[in-house]
């Protein structure tokens, strides 16, 4: 049919559609569209020299103020991080774990996620979905991001 939609509808029986404690799963909500993306350097080096920094073990969150009504987000590793498969990973964690929070995010800044090869004792420390999604949430909550709270 000429002039339709490709775009995958939200409606019932779409595989993506549901919830997790109150979030909205729908197709359209989780889409991580390009405006939202922090990729130029100027901008990224911006954010970690006026930005304010917040930690935990394997990343860092720097946080700062740009105006607009909507976040938008980089990601970066540390120097040394692994091999091309693990830097892949650890950045496709980062972008899913973002997308199932950013509509509990309030808008209006630019956030850069710094990930780092986190040890203990000289073992490193594995991170899936779950821990990289608590990781973001514990960020988030220490600098404020989130809309009731």
């Amino acid at each position: 049919m000429l002039g339709a939609s490709t775009e995958p509808q939200s409606g019932e029986g779409s595989p993506l559609e549901g919830s997790i404690e109150g979030m909205d799963l729908s197709v359209r909500s989780l889409r991580f569209r390009s405006f939202e993306r922090l990729k130029e350097r100027e901008g990224i080096r911006k954010v970690f020299s006026q930005g304010r920094a917040y930690s935990c073990l394997g990343v860092k969150l720097f946080v700062l103020k740009n105006g607009l009504p909507h976040n938008r987000i980089g990601f970066t590793l540390a120097r040394k991080y692994g091999n091309a498969v693990e830097r892949n990973r650890a950045k496709r964690l980062g972008r899913e774990a973002y997308r199932h929070l950013r509509p509990r995010l309030r808008g209006g800044y630019d956030l850069v996620l710094l990930a780092y090869p986190a040890k203990t004792r000289s073992e490193p420390v594995k991170t899936g979905m779950a821990d990289r999604l608590n990781q973001l949430k514990s960020l988030f909550g220490k600098a404020g991001l989130f809309k009731n709270g």
